[in-house]
């Protein structure tokens, strides 16, 4: 019988942690889609950041309670159970809400950011939520450790944010630069490792076809690869300089600058995923066709982001001779990766 009514307790005390997963899930889903609120009263960025700070700080306590609440005996009541749920998706409202006082006026880079810090706190309390329902309530597992962790660890991602629009996108540009450099080191080392780009992982002999063609570069393909490794090299300039200005020149002190700083940020994210794809084309067996297309679209990015970097407040007349210059070394490089693949088209 005591069984029985352990079980019974068991099952009560679970029902209000259910009802909070389930809250707390139509929570991320409504961060994750929904507008912010604009102009009911005037914003002020430092007393949204105060804010901030303070609901993240109260959600990393509510998840430590929560935590505690089911790693030791005797088992907490049904009634404590509800108490600390609601405390939870108190905490949790309040971090939902501050994030929707933000104006997309703002800008749009901080907001994908404030939005992605917010919904992997969440994310995370629906985790820490899912692995109390599903272990032993009166002992601390390993998992719940981890998950508990992961919360605290979310909420202190806030103090990281960048600040304002124009430190958000210079933290954006950063990051593109770094996703670009990883690929042209790759790139390189591949192209110096010698003829077989596979070596590392093709045993030829194992495979059973020795000197396999569609493993090897052609002397052809070598040349239009130095091209193409000119155009990834462009890119990597055209971060470093932009970013440059960005930190030096950038400004989010009126709605035109944000929108400017927004327009560099949205164009430079898709440098990366192009010298992606124009390093995944270029490994053998080449098609020379798509190697030539994958670079006239990263050509055309790179020309779109010094075009909308030039025409905006973070470059100067004294900056405009590095822009005509890397404008210049995409399209010298442009046009050998032209004159190399004529005979395809």
């Amino acid at each position: 019988r005591s069984c029985r009514a352990g079980a019974a307790r068991a099952m009560e005390v679970r029902e209000p942690l259910r009802d909070l997963r389930d809250v707390l899930r139509a929570v991320l889903a409504r961060v994750r889609d929904g507008e912010p609120g604009e102009g009911r009263d005037a914003f002020e960025l430092q007393r949204f950041w105060d804010t901030l700070d303070q609901a993240f700080k109260v959600t990393s306590q509510e998840a430590t309670k929560l935590s505690l609440a089911f790693s030791r005996s005797p088992l907490t009541s049904a009634e404590d159970c509800q108490k600390l749920s609601e405390s939870v998706q108190k905490a949790i409202f309040a971090v939902a809400t501050v994030y929707y006082w933000l104006p997309k006026g703002q800008g749009t880079t901080l907001r994908k950011m404030v939005r992605d810090a917010t919904t992997e706190v969440v994310g995370g309390m629906i985790q820490l939520t899912e692995t109390i329902l599903s272990a032993p309530l009166e002992r601390l597992s390993q998992e719940q450790l981890i998950s508990t962790g992961g919360v605290w660890e979310a909420c202190e991602q806030v103090s990281n944010l960048p600040r304002d629009n124009q430190a958000a996108v210079a933290s954006a540009l950063a990051a593109c630069l770094g996703v670009v450099k990883d690929a042209l080191e790759e790139m390189e080392h591949a192209l110096v490792e010698g003829q077989d780009p596979y070596s590392d992982i093709m045993e030829d002999e194992e495979l059973g076809f020795p000197g396999n063609r569609d493993t090897y570069w052609s002397e052809a393909d070598r040349k239009l690869l130095s091209s193409c490794m000119g155009l990834m090299k462009a890119s990597k300039a055209c971060l470093k300089k932009v970013l440059g200005v960005v930190k030096a020149y950038g400004k989010a002190d009126c709605s035109e600058q944000i929108a400017q700083l927004d327009d560099i940020a949205d164009i430079a994210n898709e440098i990366s995923p192009s010298v992606d794809e124009l390093a995944l084309s270029m490994y053998p067996p080449v098609n020379q066709l798509t190697v030539r297309l994958n670079a006239a679209k990263l050509a055309s990015i790179l020309k779109k982001v010094l075009e909308i970097t030039k025409t905006s407040h973070v470059c100067p007349p004294s900056e405009e001779g590095w822009v005509q210059f890397l404008t210049g070394a995409v399209d010298h490089n442009m046009n050998k990766i032209k004159n190399l693949t004529q005979g395809q088209l």
